[in-house]
């Protein structure tokens, strides 16, 4: 796992793409930051909010390469007939999008010193935000990462992580229209539902342990998926 995590690494940074998206997070969060001092919003869940709508973009992005190359380029059949644990091949490649992920979000911890230099404290709301737009980031991975073993081209598997997100936005959109058991439920399937429960104030523990599940089961998936592969392989 580690050998996969640090190759995955080197190809993240050894070409522009890290660069390039990092570089376009900061800056759309910059653009939200500035809004949030600009409208003197104490409690920045606008700022949060604005950066998971970026994500949805971004991520498909930065995950869309990272089984699909191997697929296309060959070098997934010499994984596949390696005595290589397809646990740790996953994890690897997952644990390397996520590295680059917290490496975009550890940059906005420079708006909060900002906020901590002329307020003085940083408030318990946006601690508990944090923590749920890691959360969210490290399941629209997960969903990026199944997505991306499912095709050899890295446009179809960025659009199909894209249209996924998108879709649990809509299905959490529609628990508040519908409203009732069935509202509660499509609000209880949706990763961006729960997310808004950080950026209000509101931690809940069942929700990270959702989050968790959530990741779980996506990469249990796309280890099922290449193992059939594997078999399939020979």
């Amino acid at each position: 796992m580690l050998a996969i995590l640090k190759r995955e690494l080197k190809a993240y940074f050894y070409s522009p793409m890290a660069y390039i998206l990092i570089g376009v997070f900061i800056l759309l969060a910059s653009a939200s930051f500035r809004f949030v001092i600009y409208t003197g919003i104490v409690d920045f869940s606008s700022f949060f909010l604005n950066l998971r709508v970026a994500l949805f973009v971004i991520l498909p992005i930065l995950t869309m390469r990272i089984l699909a190359e191997d697929r296309k380029t060959g070098t997934e059949k010499l994984l596949l007939t390696s005595p290589v644990s397809l646990t740790g091949l996953i994890l690897g490649k997952y644990l390397a999008a996520f590295f680059v992920y917290l490496i975009m979000v550890v940059t906005t911890f420079v708006y909060q010193v900002i906020v901590v230099a002329y307020s003085g404290h940083v408030s318990a709301q946006t601690v508990g935000a944090y923590v749920g737009l890691i959360l969210f980031g490290a399941s629209v991975i997960a969903i990026g990462v199944l997505a991306s073993s499912l095709t050899e081209s890295q446009v179809i598997a960025g659009v199909v992580s894209f249209v996924s997100v998108m879709l649990m936005w809509a299905i959490g959109s529609a628990g508040t229209y519908v409203g009732g058991i069935a509202g509660k439920a499509l609000k209880w399937i949706s990763i961006i539902a729960r997310f808004d429960n950080f950026t209000r104030g509101i931690f809940d523990v069942s929700t990270v342990v959702y989050y968790l599940s959530f990741i779980f089961i996506m990469l249990f998936i796309t280890v099922r998926v290449y193992e059939r592969r594997r078999w399939t392989k020979g």
